[in-house]
């Protein structure tokens, strides 16, 4: 982990950038008090991020809980009486981890996986760009179509041009523009630009900006344009944003049914937030799934009984830092203390920062997720891969992730049933030690998403220094999802002195080095 800090670091102060604003923007949309979304990403970074088996993700509050955390406050009489479901919600995820529940990660199919991302970065697009012009009526950190303000995604936009304000709107343009010239150009010139990253440049002008135009009847920006992080008087005033549970209500049973439901919808946003990440990942790790679920568990235990929201890993902080470099989980460690040192140090520095700026810097993250070239690589895999990825994406951006992801999954359960047939067995395993550790794995005429857990499971079981012979002679459909783990596994097998061959019905191939370009040689189905 130490080795990798030249990467972490610059990586953290991204993720915290753009942290900060989310924290806020979702404890207001969640009817919450702001220092909760605080302690929230504190905790997800800190506790969550020594845990977690993840290397790149990253956690805190999440916008998919945000609705959940409006209604129930409400319904359960106060904050105070929703922290023991939050409390609660985190050991009943204890005990997912406990009994492996994290396998369920497994059986999301990747095209609805990608077209989870793709649809958040678009989301992240749409929501920022009024943002971006000074527009700032709606919280950050929503991704609901439909707004807390009654606005929609659409309407806010439409909204802008009548509400632009001058400050807000050239600053973000300045700080858009370093952040691409930065990318593209600067850090190709020299390591000074890769240390420094992008982001912080971009903040620190825009708290210049803000400054030296305070006093600028056409370029100031008031304070309901920048970002409003509790400025505590004193030690006793920081101290007391601190709520904790009233433990007097555990017998009511709607707080039983709050707490189900946070540990349900957190431990499924984290388990598509985990094959995410990891399909994003550059190195190709595979986080734990069973002890992620521990590791929220744990978190939400601690944000609860010290008054923060609920937990899960999220995909826009998970994305942003591996897409700054983080390589290890001290980015997301060191993201945690940044946010706890920044509340206590300097608030009314972080209270000059505007919001587009941090804008610009999310319209980058969004970009990155939904590039335009992954819908034609999408097209070219075919339908079977196209239209549950295009379902996903437009669900997310017309309703909210969680109900985007279900359409998506429905219809990609109903093209396997439509294009696929059941078979017993699927993978074969063949033993033929004779003085050296040989292994035959042959599959299955048909192999699914549906397989993903158990080939996963099997390859991530072989020791070091074996041989591999993989034979798919008999195989006639083999998914998407199957080759891209068989891909991922042959790029980490040469680091565990794994030499595979592979047997198709074209020839032998020794140690292929990349089975997506191999299947793309050959028929998938016959």
């Amino acid at each position: 982990m130490f080795k990798t800090l030249k990467n972490d670091i610059p990586a953290s102060i991204v993720v915290f950038f753009v942290a900060l604003p989310l924290c806020l923007g979702i404890a207001l949309a969640s009817g919450a008090p702001l220092f909760s979304g605080l302690i929230a990403g504190i905790v997800g970074g800190i506790v969550v991020g020594s845990i977690s088996g993840s290397k790149i993700g990253v956690s805190g509050p999440a916008a998919g809980l945000a609705a959940i955390v409006l209604v129930a406050i409400s319904t359960l009489g106060g904050y105070q009486n929703f922290l023991v479901a939050v409390v609660l919600g985190g050991i009943i995820q204890l005990v997912f981890g406990v009994l492996k529940a994290g396998v369920i990660g497994y059986y999301f199919p990747s095209s609805v996986i990608k077209g989870m991302l793709t649809g958040i970065g678009i989301i992240i697009i749409l929501k920022q760009i009024p943002h971006f012009f000074g527009y700032d009526a709606g919280p950050e950190g929503s991704v609901s179509f439909f707004e807390t303000t009654g606005e929609n995604t659409f309407s806010a936009i439409f909204n802008i041009f009548d509400n632009i304000i001058i400050g807000s709107m050239t600053i973000g343009i300045i700080s858009l523009g370093i952040l691409i010239l930065w990318g593209n150009v600067l850090m190709n010139k020299h390591k000074i630009f890769q240390i420094i990253q992008g982001p912080l440049v971009a903040v620190v002008l825009g708290i210049i900006f803000y400054v030296l135009t305070q006093n600028n009847d056409y370029f100031a920006i008031e304070q309901s344009h920048l970002v409003s992080v509790p400025v505590p008087e004193g030690i006793d005033s920081f101290l007391g944003q601190f709520s904790f549970p009233n433990f007097a209500i555990i017998s009511n049973p709607e707080v039983w049914i709050v707490a189900f439901t946070i540990a349900l919808v957190a431990s499924l946003e984290t388990l598509l937030c985990v094959e995410a990440t990891d399909k994003l990942d550059p190195d190709k790790n595979v986080t734990p799934t069973n002890r992620e679920l521990i590791a929220q568990g744990t978190g939400n235990v601690i944000s609860g009984l010290i008054g923060g929201l609920p937990i899960t890993q999220v995909i826009v902080r998970s994305s942003a830092n591996i897409q700054s470099g983080g390589k290890s989980k001290a980015s997301t460690i060191i993201h945690g203390f940044l946010l706890l040192i920044s509340i206590i140090i300097i608030p009314r520095l972080l209270n000059m920062i505007p919001l587009s700026v941090l804008a610009a810097v999310l319209l980058i993250v969004g970009y990155k997720l939904a590039k335009p070239a992954l819908f034609k690589q999408m097209y070219d895999l075919g339908w079977k891969q196209f239209v549950p990825f295009t379902v996903t994406v437009v669900g997310i951006v017309f309703t909210d992730l969680l109900i985007g992801i279900g359409l998506g999954l429905a219809v990609g359960i109903v093209v396997i049933l439509i294009k696929s047939y059941q078979n017993s067995h699927f993978l074969h395993i063949e033993d033929k030690s004779n003085g050296k550790h040989r292994i035959k794995m042959t599959l299955a005429e048909e192999v699914t998403f549906f397989n993903k857990g158990a080939i996963l499971k099997e390859l991530d079981s072989l020791p070091r220094d074996t041989f591999l012979e993989f034979d798919v002679r008999k195989t006639r459909y083999l998914d998407h999802d199957i080759i891209e783990i068989l891909d991922d596994f042959a790029y980490k097998a040469k680091e565990r002195n794994i030499d595979i061959k592979l047997i198709s019905e074209k020839g032998i191939v020794e140690n292929p080095e990349s089975f997506i370009e191999f299947f793309k040689l050959r028929p998938k189905t016959t």
